[in-house]
């Protein structure tokens, strides 16, 4: 995967100098003095045309011969609550497909930030899913700001990219087998190890609440294992774990979803993809972290020996778990690969899921719930995604719903014995599978844009791995994001 979209400044040798149409970037509160500074030309186009500079507003300006001359781009003013929703990133983002074809540069030696957040948005802005059809029309491009961060831009667009094409992908080609490929072609270049543990072998190898949930499918269940660290001081590097959700389709089993509610069940693959676009961005920046994801890969198919309603399933960590409803399976793959997570150690664990509806009817598609059992690290967490525009919000691990999680026959129920507090309640179960003294995160998430926004098309989405990014770079590192909160 490349960037195509963003073009170098010096051409290759021999070749004529980029002629790129130059983005004026203008505050919404600064726009009355920057109209002051400018030529009367300038001046008189941009009120005629009704230019306020809103954030992402364009105002396109033509030569004397009628070509393209200027784009005038509104952003954000200091004033403004911040980057989430209207921020530069996003105004750039709409500049990959709402120009014209051609090369652009930024005016003027805007800052580093504002240089990153460009080269970021336009990267966005220019994905295309093409797996099933021709490119109908290539993105504009821009040419990279000279004090753009490149090598981080890139990790996070090309992470990005690699979640989003892993979700949009059909079921039909992204089965259990295809995802242990999509995940060795990503751990290949850096030089990541990959051990995957099918079918039957999950069951000798003690992965029984994963196998169960899989084998109805006809294509096996698997367990994705994959280890990396960088060279030096390996061994006396801290353990970074995330675990993702991997099921690749979801029929929701003999508890079975309506047409409605299966329609994009390719996307319940998700938390596995998100875990690999984030060990993208790790490895890529070669952060000092022993770095393990672990991916319970499977399909919740119907067949005479699926799992049903009632049965209790054994886990690897020994506790029991009463079926109160074969649609909530990803909780149950995720407690065997939490066990084995906190098995081997790790300073933090992070799990990815598209877990429950009841996270989404609590905070709508576009933000994921962030349950956390530390404090300082759910707060730096939160900064990291306000400040990279990758937002999440905190919902409480409220002790006093894991009572209904109890069971008469087993040591807990896959489903709370209420309809209310579905999404804690979730988070809960995860819960009594993480070693006690763990730091430990959990993102419940929807990986899926309902339309298209400026460089958020609709389809396949990754939701809080960059504010993940930032905060484990800040954690381990002291670079990146002023998070603030003390140390986690």
């Amino acid at each position: 995967m490349t960037l195509t979209a963003l073009v170098a400044r010096a051409p290759r040798k021999g070749r004529k100098a980029i002629a790129a149409v130059p983005i004026v970037a203008v505050a919404q509160d600064q726009l009355a003095r920057w109209a002051e500074k400018q030529p009367a030309r300038v001046r008189a186009w941009v009120e005629a045309a009704g230019f306020k500079a809103r954030p992402g507003e364009r105002c396109l300006m033509a030569d004397a011969a009628g070509g393209l001359d200027t784009v005038f781009l509104g952003l954000p003013g200091a004033d403004a609550p911040g980057p989430v929703d209207d921020g530069a990133l996003w105004a750039f983002a709409g500049c990959a497909t709402g120009l014209p074809p051609g090369t652009y540069a930024l005016a003027g030696r805007p800052s580093a930030t504002l240089s990153d957040q460009a080269a970021l948005g336009w990267a966005l802005g220019a994905y295309q899913f093409t797996r099933y059809r021709k490119v109908t029309q290539l993105p504009a491009r821009l040419v990279w700001p000279e004090r753009a961060d490149r090598a981080a831009v890139e990790g996070a667009a090309l992470a990005t990219y690699l979640v989003r094409d892993l979700i949009n992908t059909p079921a039909g080609d992204m089965g259990p087998p295809e995802l242990v490929a999509a995940a060795r072609d990503m751990a290949k270049p850096f030089g990541a190890k990959v051990q995957v543990i099918a079918g039957d072998q999950l069951l000798r190898r003690n992965y029984p609440a994963i196998h169960a949930v899989g084998r109805a499918a006809e294509k096996a269940p698997r367990l994705i294992d994959l280890r990396w660290a960088p060279r030096a001081r390996s061994k006396t590097l801290p353990r970074v774990t995330v675990c993702g959700k991997g099921v690749c389709f979801d029929s929701g089993g003999l508890d079975l979803k309506s047409a409605a509610g299966m329609l994009h069940m390719k996307k319940d693959m998700g938390g596995a993809a998100q875990a690999l676009g984030l060990a993208r961005m790790i490895m890529a920046a070669k952060l000092p972290v022993n770095l393990r994801v672990l991916i319970p890969a499977v399909e919740n198919s119907v067949a005479g020996n699926a799992y049903r309603p009632r049965d209790v399933l054994p886990t690897r960590k020994g506790l029991t778990i009463e079926v109160g409803n074969t649609d909530a399976e990803g909780r149950i793959v995720l407690a065997d690969a939490l066990a084995a997570a906190c098995e081997d150690g790790c300073d933090l664990l992070i799990d990815l899921a598209t877990l429950t509806g009841a996270a989404r009817v609590a905070l709508g598609t576009g933000l994921p719930a962030l349950f956390c059992n530390d404090d300082r690290l759910a707060e730096r967490l939160s900064r990291a995604g306000q400040v990279a525009a990758d937002p999440v919000w905190r919902l409480p691990l409220w002790q006093p719903y894991r009572e209904k999680l109890d069971s008469k026959v087993a040591d807990i129920n896959n489903i709370s014995s209420g309809s209310y507090g579905g999404a804690i309640t979730a988070a809960l179960f995860l819960q009594e599978f993480v070693t006690p003294g763990t730091q430990w995160i959990h993102l419940d998430f929807m990986a899926w844009n309902e339309a298209t926004r400026p460089g958020r098309p609709e389809g396949g989405e990754a939701q809080g791995m960059r504010a993940l990014f930032e905060l484990i770079r800040h954690h381990y590192t002291g670079q990146g994001l002023a998070l603030g909160g003390g140390a986690a």
